[in-house]
């Protein structure tokens, strides 16, 4: 599969949120290359529901910032054929939940056509998902939806956690030949952080973001910073935390995973989806395969639980906190859980912890 990447001419550091982080990538990839087009609900003259489009229309014209109907399905044929014909589109589903009308287009076409080609035909189709909860929506306006998608062999599955990994990743996305669903964590798009555009991502690796020789947490998108807040607490105790940022849910750098655990012996794996057939369930039995002898504990997930996405007035409950997460870590070290007075060796309803 393709890697290739695009390295913006812009040079220096700015101060972006995650939102305008996107915002810059699809203005620079559009200035650098008459092929890419984006279409979407509501994405030109309104800029979209979180803005993340705002002035693109008016800049590159309705021709190149394509308002669509509210027609998932439509939106991704369509943008299958523009992409089967040479243009690089970036599509965006406006919400999660919004996805499932155009399922059957993504997973039967847009994944397969590459490979049933031969190669002869690419798919530089990039699909934008804001996905994730924290942001006191209604019914399929808060979900996580990933583990769908990188079951379907032919897609390339990513996310971002900080602006400059939105920035890079989804440049990296838009010149890439293969098909890309690009998730963007919406609860995080008013975060802020320095971007250098001239700053080159791949999409398959994994970054270590805090080093530590006691417990590892692999965490992406929006749990990323749970996992460095509860590195930071857990150092108080004398515990020292390495986190890494998977960025690529498919495929997974497991590589990177299994040489923090050869070295911490302890692992713990967080994300916002349910539990069952999960990335978290992946990663855990790809460790277990070639590192399991190093293991000191059994491994932990600390995800959203296995039902349907509750209403925001209890949505903190469902979502990964900094307390479950450094419950699991004092899991893993045969600590009692201190934070909650529960002993979870005890508990046995099932579900995630």
């Amino acid at each position: 599969m393709s890697t290739a990447t695009t390295a913006s001419t812009t040079t220096g550091t700015e101060t972006l949120t995650l939102a305008k982080a996107v915002n810059a990538a699809l203005a620079d990839s559009l200035e650098d290359d008459d092929r890419v087009l984006l279409m979407g609900e509501d994405i030109g003259k309104l800029g979209g529901v979180f803005r993340v489009t705002d002035g693109l229309q008016d800049r590159f014209g309705p021709q190149r910032v394509i308002d669509s109907p509210l027609a998932e399905s439509a939106i991704i044929g369509t943008a299958i054929g523009m992409s089967y014909r040479g243009f690089r589109v970036v599509a965006e589903i406006q919400f999660d939940g919004f996805i499932y009308p155009a399922f059957d287009q993504i997973v039967a076409q847009v994944a397969k056509l590459r490979y049933r080609s031969k190669g002869r035909v690419t798919m530089p189709l990039t699909i934008r998902v804001p996905y994730g909860g924290a942001i006191g929506s209604v019914e399929h306006h808060s979900e996580s939806p990933e583990s769908y998608f990188a079951h379907t062999a032919g897609l390339r599955v990513v996310t971002a956690s900080t602006p400059q990994e939105a920035y890079s990743t989804l440049r990296a996305a838009i010149a890439s030949d293969d098909p890309v669903l690009f998730f963007e964590p919406k609860g995080k798009y008013y975060t802020k952080g320095e971007v250098d555009r001239s700053i080159v991502r791949d999409l398959e690796t994994a970054h270590v973001v805090a080093s530590g020789r006691d417990v590892t947490i692999a965490a992406y998108g929006p749990t990323v910073d749970t996992a460095l807040r509860a590195a930071v607490a857990a150092a108080d105790e004398g515990i020292e935390v390495e986190v890494i940022d998977l960025r690529s849910i498919s495929p997974l750098d497991v590589d990177t995973v299994v040489e923090s655990v050869r070295r911490t012996g302890r692992l713990v794996v967080t994300h916002e989806a349910p539990n069952e057939s999960s990335v978290s369930a992946e990663l855990i039995a790809s460790v277990a395969e070639r590192a399991f002898q190093h293991l000191e504990a059994a491994p932990e997930r600390v995800t959203g639980y296995d039902t349907p996405y509750p209403p925001s007035a209890v949505e903190h409950d469902y979502l990964p906190s900094l307390d479950r997460l450094l419950d699991a870590v004092d899991r893993t070290l045969g600590r009692r859980n201190s934070r909650t007075g529960l002993d979870y060796a005890s508990v046995t309803t099932g579900g995630a912890r």
